[in-house]
């Protein structure tokens, strides 16, 4: 019988079959009924000797396609990684392994330039995330790339140089965001949240589960964590007593434990009671907007983004007349108030955030240095 358990995006089971299976499949469903019905029929074939096509690997992957995905299966890429596969997938998925020359990379960064106008920092994810899923192929010896040029690019190589710019008709730059919440704003937004409405056009929008919103929006300004950290946190994740979020998958595939002010508790705690009731239960998602479904997670995350600001249609931010404040531009403002208000080093500031790269928090460590200098006479 396969093995299941419960995880914050649905049910995971694992099978396994000595002799059948060279190495258990992990298969997640949204709901246990659903995974019981298939986990019966699998477990039947099984029994008598038969594995079902689709999950057969090969016996060895010929395409970028199949590499990716025994490297999914194999070696659980983190959830930034797996996007930035997705995307490259669905152009270059058949492209043959034997065929990754350096001809055919410096033809795929022009075309990242030239035709898709992506950023720098897009264009290396994607290729940084090849590069590893390649990493993994070569260790398994489903591949051979003396030269690896995924591995072997120049310095800047995802800089648009004038070529690029002319065929493109754009130059485009990586831009470092550096907004943060001026004097008067953060009580304009909650009096908008307060009020219930955004004003459009033609008609009104009501704003619905204000009091999620409000808390959604509290605990980016005092944890400083991601959007989808937050709207995809079960209940089970939320430790009053301990003053913590444990958030067991991050966008950098990493466990972290984020503690939390006297301020987050507060909202959560209120929060908390209002909409789950004395006895919440831990499996129960922290938030409404997330279906549960991976699948889902892009467009939630989208939906709350415009939530707060849109173009097109005036979000909350808009609304309070924040110029130009997005949704992220709230981790960046607890980031800096964890500079600015606290004696914890950078390593113990890069824990709770989550940032990877001590060059990330350069910016921030400035405001240390501002701080000293106001102190000098």
């Amino acid at each position: 019988m396969a093995g299941k358990r419960k995880r914050a995006n649905g049910w995971e089971y694992v099978f396994k079959k000595a002799g059948v299976l060279d190495k258990p499949l992990y298969m997640t469903f949204s709901s246990e009924q659903e995974g019981d019905e298939y986990a019966a029929r699998l477990d039947a074939l099984l029994s008598r000797g038969i594995v079902p096509t689709e999950l057969r690997a090969p016996d060895k992957p010929l395409n970028i396609q199949q590499l990716v995905r025994l490297y999914e299966q194999d070696a659980h890429p983190s959830a930034k990684d797996q996007g930035a596969l997705g995307v490259v997938l669905k152009v270059h998925g058949g492209h043959p392994l034997t065929a990754i020359t350096s001809a055919w990379v410096d033809e795929w960064i022009a075309e990242m330039k030239r035709v898709e106008k992506l950023a720098p920092a897009t264009i290396r994810q994607r290729v940084g995330a090849l590069a590893r899923c390649t990493d993994w192929g070569m260790r398994k010896g489903y591949l051979v790339m003396p030269d690896h040029p995924l591995r072997t690019l120049p310095d800047g190589y995802a800089q648009y140089t004038k070529t690029d710019e002319a065929h493109a008709g754009v130059k485009r730059e990586d831009i470092e965001r550096d907004r943060r919440l001026e004097p008067g704003e953060h009580e304009k937004v909650l009096g908008v949240i307060e009020a219930g409405v955004l004003p459009r056009k033609q008609r009104e929008r009501k704003l619905e589960h204000g009091a999620a919103i409000r808390c959604l929006y509290m605990l980016a300004l005092e944890s400083a964590m991601r959007l989808s950290e937050m709207f995809t946190l079960t209940l089970g994740q939320v430790d009053i007593a301990k003053k913590t979020v444990f958030l067991d998958r991050t966008k950098n595939g990493d466990k972290r434990q984020v503690p939390l002010t006297t301020v987050a508790i507060a909202e959560l705690k209120s929060y908390i009671e209002a909409a789950h009731g004395a006895a919440p239960d831990p499996a129960a998602l922290l938030f409404p907007w997330w279906s549960g479904e991976e699948e889902d997670r892009a467009e939630t995350s989208d939906y709350l983004s415009k939530l707060f600001h849109n173009n097109r249609n005036p979000g909350i931010f808009d609304v309070a007349k924040c110029k130009d404040l997005k949704f992220h531009d709230l981790r960046h403002e607890a980031t800096s108030r964890l500079f600015e208000r606290t004696k914890l080093s950078e390593t113990q500031i890069m824990k709770i955030t989550g940032h990877r790269s001590q060059r990330m928090l350069m910016r921030y460590a400035n405001l240390r240095g501002s701080d000293l200098s106001a102190a000098l006479w």
